[in-house]
């Protein structure tokens, strides 16, 4: 392995020479035009000199040219040049002043960016008006900054000083900010007029950030006001024009439609309301969709029409926001706004629509399905209502048939027998009479949203008492917030618990208490009746459990809640059933 040659030496180079200051016009020309002229002219003086032939005139005339004449030239020279230097001195003077002012305000418009910058990225109102106070203390230079707004909400900076709080020694500026509130700040010295002119423009970007933060915190309750109103709503007309009507109220808009698709995926005008009124179903603009409604069903986000297009969707209307529903299943719906304006949807205002358009598809897929698993309920209701006909009615009016034919052959041969049969047939209707009452006074329509849970069970078991001849009581503790799909759930189950009584617990005395927790509802319904072996009839449909009740045991369990029964023969029974608060 040999090694790499060394290479080769360079010479040194000698040391580059500090640059020459540069010349200034005026040295330049002196240096350059003052030799030669200084030899003409005395060359000059001395031919003249020399002409005189005249020794005592020639020394007289050496003095006056170089005693007077050449320090004169040599000082007006001297001072020609030291004039030019002191105007470049100036000069330079002016451009470092001037440097140091396009510094400051370099340095001042770099803190209103930072400012803004910050006022963008902060997160609430509390936060823009600290960040404000810190920005007006860093770009102003100020000891204090105070900000206020309208409502009580302030914010306070301190800068580079020990006095925590503002004295009577510094120099306050206070100027207002437009919408309203003040920003104040206080200075160790008397503020510049440059100075009250940044603090006007910093209140500027503060109202913008002010304003932007309103905008966010208004959006934000708006789509919390939306997410609160729809999601227990299971009104289909009811949910489209709150969804609808908050979204035209955020932006002013005067028409709105909703169109669903329905189980053939094709695009119905469910709810519409413009100046002239507010319709729902096919009756709506005639039923027709429109073809822009069926172009925003096909794209992926909001869609705008104007003009011709516009008046097609709301006759009045000379621009429309499109809104698609989606979800993972495919299309829900499609949201219509239209306004009489032309450009009358912002941008930054369509993506909050968006976001309300997508809670609105949650919503409505929920009232889809509430709806369907209330067919299946009123289904399997009538089911029940079937089977107790025919099992218990039913029969019993047959039986009591066939006792009034036995009596039309025996009133002849043993009117006694006769007598005694037609008076069991009679007890036996009445009973299947009180039976039918217990059935309609347990199927009758009850409001539940017009009254509320409370007032409604309150009516109910009071109503209760009076059909059925049995003393009845309602106690109701605590505080009960429960859904109104939660509601439902558990006024079934007292109905069923009731009319289990009513049947089969020949009770004098039922008692019905709901209270309210932390964390649950309890509502028990106990009374004073036959009870029955839990262990005989565990596992099967009986007189005791019900087939009604074992249905609300699984709603009740499918909505995080627990159910139980307590009885025993000749004690009694009590039901009870837990409900999660909402």
């Amino acid at each position: 392995m040999t090694d790499a040659p060394a290479p080769r030496s360079q010479p040194a180079r000698p040391p580059a020479a500090p640059p020459r200051a540069p010349l200034s016009d005026r040295v330049r020309l002196v240096r350059n035009l003052l030799p030669p002229l200084i030899v003409l002219v005395v060359g000059a003086v001395e031919l003249l000199i020399s002409l005189l032939g005249n020794v005592r005139h020639e020394l007289w005339a050496h003095l006056l040219f170089y005693g007077l004449l050449g320090p004169a030239v040599t000082y007006f020279s001297v001072e020609w040049i030291a004039e030019g230097t002191r105007a470049r001195e100036r000069a330079e003077l002016e451009l470092r002043d001037l440097y140091g002012q396009l510094s400051a305000s370099h340095g001042r418009l770099q803190g209103v960016q930072e400012l803004m910058r910050d006022l963008g990225s902060a997160p609430d109102l509390g936060a823009v008006l600290e960040v404000a106070a810190r920005g007006a203390v860093r770009v102003t230079g100020a000891t204090h900054a105070t900000l206020t707004v309208p409502g009580g909400l302030s914010g306070t900076a301190r800068g580079e000083t020990l006095l925590s709080a503002p004295s009577a020694a510094l120099h306050p500026l206070k100027v207002g900010i437009p919408g309203g509130g003040a920003l104040l700040l206080h200075f160790e010295t008397p503020p510049s007029a440059d100075t009250a002119e940044l603090a006007q423009a910093l209140a500027v970007e503060v109202a913008t950030g002010v304003e932007a933060a309103r905008q966010r915190t208004l959006d934000l309750m708006t789509l919390y006001s939306v997410d609160q109103s729809i999601r227990a709503e299971r009104n289909m007309r009811r949910l489209l024009s709150r969804v609808t009507g908050t979204m035209a109220g955020r932006v002013g808009a005067q028409a709105r439609a909703a169109y669903l698709s329905d189980e053939d995926g094709v695009l119905r005008l469910e709810y519409a309301q413009d100046r002239r009124g507010e319709v729902s179903g096919e009756g709506a603009h005639g039923g027709v969709t429109p073809p822009f409604a069926a172009q925003v069903a096909q794209a992926t986000g909001p869609l705008i029409v104007t003009g011709t297009d516009a008046c097609q969707v709301f006759p009045e209307s000379r621009s429309v926001l499109g809104l698609p529903m989606r979800d993972e299943e495919g299309l829900v719906g499609v949201l219509m706004l239209g306004d009489p304006r032309e450009g009358a949807f912002e941008a930054s205002r369509v993506s909050l629509l968006a976001l309300m358009a997508g809670q609105a598809t949650l919503a409505v897929r929920n009232a889809r399905a509430y709806l369907y698993s209330e067919e299946l309920a009123i289904s399997d209701e009538r089911a029940r209502i079937a089977r107790e006909i025919h099992d218990g009615v039913a029969q019993s009016l047959a039986f009591a048939a066939l006792k009034l034919d036995v009596v039309a052959r025996q009133m002849h041969s043993d009117p006694a027998r006769a007598e005694a049969e037609v008076r069991s047939a009679t007890t036996l209707l009445r009973e299947q009479i009180r039976e039918v009452r217990r059935s309609i006074f347990a199927l009758r329509p009850i409001d539940l949203e017009r009254y509320g849970l409370l007032e409604t069970v309150r009516r109910y078991v009071l109503d209760f008492g009076e059909q059925n001849n049995i003393k009845s009581s309602l106690d109701v503790t605590g505080e009960v917030q429960l859904s109104p799909g939660d509601e439902a759930v558990v006024f079934r189950i007292l109905q069923e618990s009731l009319n289990n009584v009513a049947k089969h617990a020949r009770a004098g005395e039922v008692r019905v208490t709901l209270e309210g927790g932390q964390k649950q509802v309890i509502l028990r319904v106990k009374d004073d009746g036959a009870g029955f072996d839990l262990d005989a009839v565990s596992g099967r449909v009986s007189s005791a459990g019900g087939l009604g009740l074992g249905q609300m045991r699984e709603r009740l369990h499918a909505r995080g809640g627990q159910y139980r029964i307590l009885s025993a023969p000749g004690q009694g029974t009590t039901i009870e059933a837990q409900m999660p608060q909402a």
